[in-house]
């Protein structure tokens, strides 16, 4: 699955799990902070999580969520995930 195809779906996943009605997949900046720019809150991101695994058939450790910081990290960590 190629990456922009992946960054393209997890800019979905995440408007549409936190109904954030300002932003398209378009226009959502990859490289924006979520915690500080978004303000998601930890259990924003569990909720994105867990809907990033049931997507993509994958684990994701608790203790990688630190990484998980913008669309683009998020997304490259997946393809990381998909290749293993």
């Amino acid at each position: 699955m190629a990456a922009d195809n992946i960054l393209q779906r997890v800019a979905e996943i995440i408007i549409d799990e936190l109904k954030l009605e300002d932003l398209t997949p378009v226009t959502f900046d990859p490289d924006m902070d979520l915690v500080d720019e978004l303000g998601i809150d930890s259990m924003d991101l569990t909720t994105v999580v867990l809907v990033l695994q049931d997507e993509y058939g994958i684990t994701i450790d608790e203790d990688d969520y630190p990484r998980l910081s913008t669309l683009r990290l998020i997304a490259e960590y997946i393809e990381g995930k998909l290749k293993e």
